[in-house]
């Protein structure tokens, strides 16, 4: 049964490939729909090396989305960064959380777990639709991923504050972590010099020794490795930029090209038809909520600070996947929740995934900012084979 789920899921990503070629559509969004769907219709389920292979995917994403946020950048647009990411984890949670208890009367748990998983915003497709479309060399690209991770680290403190379970491996996990951030790039850096540039590829291995660290402590501190694997990955954003692009570039094809579909695949496999069959306005309801919120309060902010894309910024801050998964986990796993709740939860996160991102490519794509990076892309390529650094 194995070999079949290996094949199926082979077969999905070709697939999703193809299909976002054709339709211009973000392979990420397309991976969550066929996971959906073959897990209801196709008798594709999660085997423990998805669930692995998907959870690694997700750590290595978002190592990714940090090696690309420009230091310089963020601390230039700190404040944009701030306000935006602030307000967009600040408003879904509230607004989320009071519908939960007042209007479907979940208990006060059971509320605080909804307004968390619907704060978010998706690091990982916000990263996905930057790095297809190219945007991920602009600056609205860099604000982006600077105003996420605000967004982000406010859902994850949010989640480690109310419902703290610390243990001596958390601290642990903290140490490591620290570690890690301060250690790992010195440590490339190193193996560069020393061995070159060889076939065996050491740097990308020690990159995932670290990666695989970092998750098992994670595991047994009860936390999770989001956020120090963005942290590492901002950590070594100079070193790749300015030493070693090729090191990043090859560990950005094995991620897109192997790792990131089983994440995105397994984001989808997390719907289950069956269960939603009677909470079909419920999951309206809190899909609902989840946008009005955000792009009411993102979108005027937006307008102040990046006014020509502040509507395409706006829907791809709607956005969520990770840490609303990982949250709605939590509150299955600990009791606070059940399958049903659980189920709409995750549903109403995936496709603020799917919805916001399709109109935000289809209808307010920054095409003033693909012509300022085609120039910028062209000049470079003159200089490179004229030797005119003047122009």
């Amino acid at each position: 049964m194995d070999i079949y789920v290996a094949l199926l899921v082979g077969a999905l990503i070709f697939l999703s490939s193809f299909l976002s070629i054709r339709f211009m559509v973000s392979a990420a969004l397309i991976e969550i729909t066929m996971g959906a769907i073959a897990g209801n219709f196709l008798g594709l389920y999660q085997t423990e090396w998805i669930k692995y292979l998907g959870e690694f995917g997700g750590i290595v994403l978002t190592y990714l989305a940090g090696t690309e946020v420009d230091i310089p950048l963020l601390r230039s647009k700190f404040k944009e960064s701030l306000i935006i990411g602030g307000i967009s984890f600040f408003a879904p949670f509230i607004g989320a959380f009071l519908f939960a208890y007042y209007f479907v009367h979940w208990s006060f748990q059971a509320s605080e777990i909804a307004g968390i998983a619907l704060s978010t915003t998706s690091l990982a497709v916000i990263y996905a639709v930057l790095v297809e479309t190219g945007l991920i060399k602009s600056e609205l690209g860099k604000l982006l991923m600077a105003a996420c991770f605000i967004t982000d680290l406010g859902t994850a403190i949010a989640l480690s504050v109310l419902f703290a379970n610390v243990n001596w491996f958390t601290l642990l996990f903290v140490f490591v972590s620290i570690l890690a951030i301060i250690f790992t790039p010195k440590i490339i850096n190193q193996m560069t010099k020393s061995f070159g540039f060889k076939v065996v590829e050491p740097e990308l291995k020690f990159l995932f020794f670290v990666l695989f660290a970092l998750m098992w402590i994670a595991k047994l501190g009860n936390s999770h490795a989001v956020l120090p694997t963005f942290i590492l990955g901002l950590a070594m954003s100079d070193y790749f930029k300015s030493k070693n692009k090729e090191l990043q570039t090859r560990f950005r094809a094995v991620a897109f090209t192997m790792l990131n579909p089983f994440f995105f695949i397994k984001g989808g496999l997390n719907i289950s038809f069956p269960a939603l069959g009677k909470s079909v306005w419920l999951l309206v309801g809190f899909f609902f909520v989840k946008m009005v919120t955000k792009i009411g309060s993102v979108l005027p902010v937006a307008k102040k600070y990046i006014p020509k894309e502040a509507m395409f910024t706006t829907l791809l801050m709607s956005t969520g996947l990770t840490f609303g998964t990982i949250s709605s986990l939590y509150g299955l796993n600990t009791g606070i929740i059940d399958k049903t709740q659980f189920s709409v939860l995750v549903t109403a996160v995936i496709l603020s995934a799917v919805i916001p991102t399709i109109i935000a490519q289809k209808f307010f794509e920054p095409k003033h900012v693909y012509k300022s990076i085609r120039e910028k892309e062209e000049v470079k390529q003159i200089v490179y084979e004229t030797g005119e650094e003047d122009i």
